[in-house]
């Protein structure tokens, strides 16, 4: 029997890393439980709302938050707040895969226009890896707001 899987980040700011992560990947904050929004609204605001009608102190609001993939096929993605910040290389990182059927100039050339938006949206670049046939056909090392690596792959 095979098992879903959830990718959980630890985080100072769970909102604001699970906002970039939202737009580097596509995915979508949920609704609150047991509420159905109607098209165009906003789930972080419903979140507001949800958490304050539920009784939540303020200082807890942003203890979590999470994403899901609007076509239902990728994981989801859950933020956890923890008091302490990052502190050595992650063991394990996402591979944001953006150019897979490209190779040589080409993919090069689209991993570094999506490496300029994400810069935009906060994040950083790290280092370029150029393609070494056959074990290799390129990436670019980054890292999000809070410090944790991917690659653009």
């Amino acid at each position: 029997m095979s098992r879903e899987v959830q990718i959980t980040f630890d985080a100072n700011d769970p909102r604001t890393l699970s906002t970039f992560w939202r737009d580097v990947l596509g995915y979508v904050h949920p609704a609150p439980p047991g509420i159905e929004l109607p098209g165009g609204a906003d789930p972080l605001a419903a979140w507001d709302d949800f958490l304050e009608q539920a009784g939540v102190p303020q200082e807890q609001r942003n203890s979590a938050s999470a994403l899901e993939d609007p076509g239902g096929q990728g994981p989801r993605i859950f933020f956890q707040q923890v008091p302490e910040g990052k502190i050595a290389k992650n063991r394990l990182h996402l591979d944001v895969r953006t150019a897979t059927d490209l190779r040589g100039a080409e993919r090069m050339a689209a991993l570094e226009e999506e490496c300029t938006r994400l810069v935009a949206l906060g994040a950083e670049r790290i280092r370029r890896h150029e393609p070494e046939p056959p074990m290799s056909i390129g990436f670019i090392v980054m890292t999000d707001p809070e410090g944790n690596e991917f690659c653009l792959d």
